[in-house]
């Protein structure tokens, strides 16, 4: 009998000194998994954040540290990875099995172009190939992944998150591996790439033979592009099998609960019911009987979209505008040595990140910015915040020019408008607490002496869900969960009291009961704080769920804005209309989600 291409068999990780709550048995973050892939096929892996998907993606890599205890067995083409000496592993890595990790910028050198990336990559495993010939293969590889060639040069702070994310897919296709570990691979990009990618990976994985699993929360892009699924929680595998009768008919309880969440976002409406598995993060989950039937045409309805469409009307036609952007500019300039300078003489080496955008957001609103991943939705936010300033055109906010600004009275404006941003750990110090990096804000902007800024923080962290205060105050981001990181950021960007609040990708890394709970806490925190927000997303339908006006950008412009009813039921741009075709919607599996 063949043997499988990859096999794990009863396989058990636990990282150094993790100990169980009692301090005596061994903490698994992979408990006795047991998996199996064939040459072509497909298998996704889904669970929440912390349930030890990744791990099991490293360990079948063996890229978890040294001291890293494991037990179990993985075998690739029968072989027991294991036991593959130095030169062995080597080989292993990158030939046989590629890793795809979420965050780019741990797979990128810093110090190193993206054509530097592609020809090492290329001719460390194929040292006979010429300079040139790695060149050529590397840019149709990246021609694969919508990089231009003129990006050849840059460096990866070049790139926005989602650019940077298609360079990382493109280094693991470079060396046509039989396998393909994809942690997350498509959390920073945008609907239209994420199924270009996808799609590519499925045609390669049909042509080749090369197997794939596809780490991911997204469970309707799982259930689309993966042939199988395994659900994972607290390091076990609780439910696998034929991707449909997984996502049709989910036998285990957190299967339906994490269905639940993500029905609960792309159905749109706000706050019709709590979910099913109410939570907290650093509690057992309390799953209830699921007992629904959601079909296609319920998860389309929005309950809410009259009354997002009066309050959008009421807040142009009664109030003046809080912020007004007028024909903003944001555009860079290649930098090219001198010979480059003069063999492209005639090129334009001109990078319109912003060209000409033109919009109005009201108090109370929350308009929704969405677009593809290098559009300049990031661009439009940290030029509005004046972070960088604007080539031309102007930023009016609460009737103040700000492109006109002195460096003080920005300083005095920055107090009002806030930022949360996509990745919360690397915008949180790690050197300091969960407490002092709230109050931080309160003494820069000289808000609050320390004892009042201490038990700021505390109501502000009760206020966000993480309760009790007194545990979380002192303790460090590597010490909480994404979710409650993303809590932290959202309570250090409010506790100046802001009226605008710009969240860039603020849940596109959460798994999706997670990503609910933090939606319906802003919601809250909107109507307690009086809050507008400037919501920056890929996902269509966390846009349709939380937003009252959207936004379509495309190469640097906007294209299309609208309330949310209209863009997404009559959408007129084709740049919209392609976005809407190509986001994965659980509603348009063939059988309807029961019980």
């Amino acid at each position: 009998m063949t043997p499988a291409l990859f096999q794990i068999e009863n396989l058990r990780v636990a990282y150094p000194n993790a100990r169980q709550a009692n301090g005596t048995e061994v903490a698994w973050a992979v408990d006795d998994v047991s998996l199996m892939l064939q040459p072509g096929e497909r298998l996704g892996l889904v669970g929440e954040s912390g349930c030890g998907k990744s791990t099991l993606g490293r360990a079948a890599m063996r890229l978890l540290p040294s001291e890293t205890r494991i037990e179990g067995q993985v075998r690739f083409n029968g072989e027991s990875v294991f036991d593959f000496a130095p030169e062995r592993l080597r080989q292993f890595r990158g030939e046989a099995i590629a890793l795809i990790f979420q965050d780019p910028m741990t797979r990128l050198n810093p110090l190193m172009t993206i054509g530097e990336h592609c020809v090492e990559t290329l001719r460390y495993h194929q040292s006979n190939l010429s300079k040139q010939a790695a060149k050529e293969k590397a840019l149709a590889t990246l021609e694969a992944v919508k990089i231009p060639a003129n990006r050849w040069n840059q460096y990866p702070h070049e790139f926005s998150g989602g650019m940077r994310q298609r360079v990382a897919i493109a280094l693991a296709l470079m060396l046509n591996p039989k396998l393909i570990v994809a942690d997350e691979p498509t959390t920073s990009l945008d609907v239209t790439v994420s199924a270009q990618i996808l799609r590519e990976l499925t045609r390669l994985c049909e042509e080749r033979q090369m197997a794939l699993m596809l780490i991911s929360h997204d469970l309707a892009m799982v259930g689309e592009y993966c042939d199988r699924i395994a659900v994972m929680y607290q390091g076990k595998v609780v439910e696998t099998g034929p991707a449909l009768s997984v996502l049709t008919h989910p036998q285990h309880p957190y299967t339906q609960s994490l269905l639940k969440a993500a029905l609960h976002i792309q159905s749109g409406s706000q706050g019709l019911t709590s979910l099913q598995a109410e939570r907290t993060e650093d509690s057992e989950p309390r799953f209830e009987e699921a007992n629904y039937e959601i079909s296609p045409s319920e998860t389309r309805r929005d309950p809410n979209s009259a009354l997002k469409t009066q309050h959008s009307k009421l807040s142009t036609q009664n109030s003046s505008p809080l912020l007004r952007l007028e024909n903003l500019q944001q555009h860079y300039t290649l930098e090219q040595n001198f010979v480059a300078r003069l063999l492209s003489a005639s090129e334009d080496r001109t990078i319109r990140a912003v060209d000409g955008v033109t919009l109005e957001l009201y108090p109370g609103e929350i308009l929704g910015l969405v677009g593809e991943s290098g559009c300049g939705k990031s661009t439009l936010s940290r030029t509005i915040l004046h972070l960088i300033r604007p080539t031309a055109g102007r930023v009016e906010f609460l009737g103040q020019n700000l492109t006109q600004a002195s460096g003080q009275e920005l300083r005095q404006q920055r107090r009002q408008m806030q930022m949360v941003f996509q990745d919360p750990h690397a915008c949180l110090n790690p050197l300091m607490t969960v407490g002092e990096s709230i109050a931080d804000p309160l003494l820069i902007h000289r808000l609050a002496d320390a004892p009042t800024a201490r038990q700021q923080v505390i109501q502000m962290l009760e206020r966000v869900g993480l309760t009790p205060a007194s545990d979380y105050y002192d303790r460090y981001p590597k010490d909480l969960s994404g979710g409650q990181q993303q809590r932290v950021a959202i309570a250090r960007a409010l506790i100046t009291r802001p009226k605008l609040l710009i969240c860039d990708e603020p849940v596109s890394m959460l798994d999706a009961s997670v990503q609910a709970q933090v939606l319906e806490l802003m919601l809250e925190l909107k109507r307690e704080f009086d809050l507008t927000y400037l919501f920056i997303t890929h996902d269509l339908w966390v846009a349709r769920f939380l937003c009252d006006r959207i936004a379509v950008m495309n190469a640097g412009k906007i294209v299309e804005l609208g309330t949310m009813a209209s863009v997404f039921s009559n959408p007129q741009h084709p740049y919209t209309k392609t976005l809407l075709e190509a986001a994965p919607l659980l509603s348009r599996l063939k059988t309807p989600i029961s019980n």
